[in-house]
């Protein structure tokens, strides 16, 4: 198995973000009360409702990255549901300037808790648990609900 590498410096991570697409796990959560999303705080798609998601580090398996993704982002445990599926997602922002926009093949998982309370890292301003998730949600959360048969 490869040796894990999970921090990256700064510089190395802009040549990474401006050269290739970055392999990430998201994490559609189902509590009891509904589905949570996370208003994003930074690029891309800062401001919008999204699932809380990261990228997978080398030596990690897609499970692991799903399981270490709610710990940090959520402070909460999660039972993987399903795999929602392999989804290419292309945004013309990024978290690095100069970039040109960013690009994930992010892999999508239906996951589980009966956490009802939540302690978001510093990527998101506020988490909340919608019964009915909103319509105008951004499309790739909307593709998420759409596979989990959420919408």
């Amino acid at each position: 198995m490869p040796r894990r590498v999970d921090w990256i410096p700064e510089e190395e991570w802009a040549t990474i973000v401006r050269n290739v697409p970055i392999v990430s796990v998201d994490l559609l959560v189902e509590t009891p009360d509904g589905v949570l999303l996370a208003e994003r705080t930074n690029r891309p798609a800062k401001g919008e409702w999204f699932v809380p998601g990261g990228r997978v580090y080398k030596g990690e398996r897609l499970a692991e990255a799903v399981h270490r993704v709610a710990r940090e982002e959520l402070g909460v445990g999660v039972e993987i549901g399903e795999r929602l599926g392999a989804y290419e997602h292309l945004y013309d922002e990024a978290d690095v300037d100069g970039a040109g926009g960013k690009h994930y093949l992010a892999n999508g998982f239906l996951v589980h808790t009966d956490a009802t309370e939540f302690d978001p890292d510093d990527q998101h301003g506020t988490v909340r648990v919608f019964e009915t998730p909103p319509a105008d949600l951004h499309p790739y959360v909307g593709a998420y609900l759409d596979a989990a048969g959420l919408s």
